[in-house]
Order: C-alpha cells, then sequence, then structure tokens
C-alpha cells in the first residue's frame, strides 16, 4: 500500500493522519509496514484523504485519478 509515500508527499505525520480520520496512530504504523491490513471502509477513509482512487492506493495502478 501507497500510504507512508502519500503521507510523506503531503507532510504529515503518522499522528496528524489518526487524528484526522478518527484513528489510532498506531494502526497507521501497522498499515504502512506491511503488519496490519486495512478494511474496506479504511481504504475508503484513506483513499478519500488522500483524494486518490483505490486502484492506487492499493498499488494496482500507478495512475492516481479515478477512471473515467
Amino acid at each position: 500500500m501507497r500510504l507512508k509515500m502519500l503521507r510523506k508527499k503531503l507532510g504529515i505525520s503518522q499522528l496528524k493522519l489518526a487524528m484526522d480520520l478518527d484513528m489510532n496512530q498506531n494502526s497507521i504504523s501497522r498499515y504502512e509496514n506491511g503488519e496490519r491490513q486495512a478494511d474496506y471502509a479504511t481504504l475508503i477513509k484513506l483513499a478519500d484523504y488522500f483524494n486518490v482512487s483505490l486502484d492506487y492506493l492499493l498499488e494496482r495502478t500507478d495512475n492516481p485519478t479515478f477512471l473515467k
């Protein structure tokens, strides 16, 4: 998942992201390190937050925009 790259691109900490999404910072860390997989609702929250498609977030495409 491209979570860490997207977060760093915005220059925000794991704690800020967690607070913005009403999540736990430890969960963000585990997602970034591949220790845990996000559920569907969380994936949608993350994609919406970074304004990218789910496919981009999950590294299924290199195109961050939504297909029309």
